[in-house]
């Protein structure tokens, strides 16, 4: 992948540098599934995103994008690292528009929202591939959809992934796993057997914010893969729940417990006294 998006990289833009930058990037990512012995099905195919758009999917593993860039190109969006990744973002952003942000224009929402609305906006680069997820999940459930890729506009391209166990867990558990030994384990099991549906395009309705299309993505993304839908964010396996959000719960669930008579009022003389 290195080698060829370098030499790709180098041509001048026009439709010759786009069909081989496509080709590079579906031999490298076909030969990386089956690195892995991948065995996966892909489901709708007449569903699958297109260019201008942005295609939307649940997150459980690093493979993820590896899985969907098997059947098709998508222009990817993240931060910029350091190291053998650093090494693979540089080469390949050469020959394919993939959006790459600093650490610093990571925390400037406007920036990046602008800087994505660019590119869906060019019709002719490939549909942006997005986790809103924001961290990998155990594949068993789905989990808050953050509200920042509903904003951008376009047409949202919902996918939903699936993973069998039975032969190898793709789930990578980030505080328990390096990157290292969590390929090891990957590269070592029997197979990594998935489903993957592309569902149809989706579009925000009028009056609708952002937070409710994104739940609506979620639900249909949830159903189609079979996975248990949860309101929280898969974030908080790593950050600490702000205390303002713990005494919200708390108070529901007093209030919940008082009008259930779970919790007895005040006494009627204590009242009276």
């Amino acid at each position: 992948m290195i080698v060829g998006t370098v030499l790709v990289g180098q041509l001048p833009s026009s439709r010759v540098k786009s069909y081989l930058s496509e080709v590079v990037h579906l031999t490298s990512c076909r030969i990386l599934v089956r690195a892995v012995s991948g065995s996966i099905r892909y489901h709708n195919r007449q569903h699958r995103p297109q260019k201008g758009g942005i295609c939307v999917a649940n997150h459980t593993s690093p493979i993820d994008a590896i899985i969907l860039t098997n059947d098709g190109c998508y222009a990817m969006v993240g931060q910029v690292h350091g190291g053998l990744m650093g090494l693979i973002q540089r080469a390949t952003v050469r020959a394919c528009p993939h959006v790459w942000f600093e650490r610093s224009e990571m925390r400037d929402r406007h920036l990046v929202t602008k800087r994505l609305r660019e590119h869906v906006a060019d019709k002719s680069k490939l549909p942006i591939l997005i986790f809103p997820e924001g961290t990998c999940i155990n594949n068993t459930s789905v989990m808050m959809f953050k509200k920042g890729s509903f904003e951008i506009g376009g047409t949202i391209h919902p996918v939903a992934i699936k993973y069998d166990p039975h032969f190898g867990d793709a789930f990578w558990n980030s505080s328990k796993h390096s990157i290292l030994s969590y390929l090891l384990r990957v590269l070592t099991s029997w197979a990594i057997v998935c489903n993957v549906w592309y569902m149809p395009p989706m579009l925000r309705e009028e009056g609708e914010d952002a937070v409710h299309f994104a739940n609506r993505v979620k639900s249909a993304i949830a159903r189609q893969g079979g996975l248990t839908e949860l309101p929280w964010d898969g974030g908080l396996k790593r950050a600490k729940v702000k205390d303002t959000y713990r005494e919200e719960q708390q108070k529901n669930y007093s209030k919940m417990l008082v009008r259930n008579g779970s919790v007895e009022g005040p006494p009627a003389a204590a009242e009276a006294d």
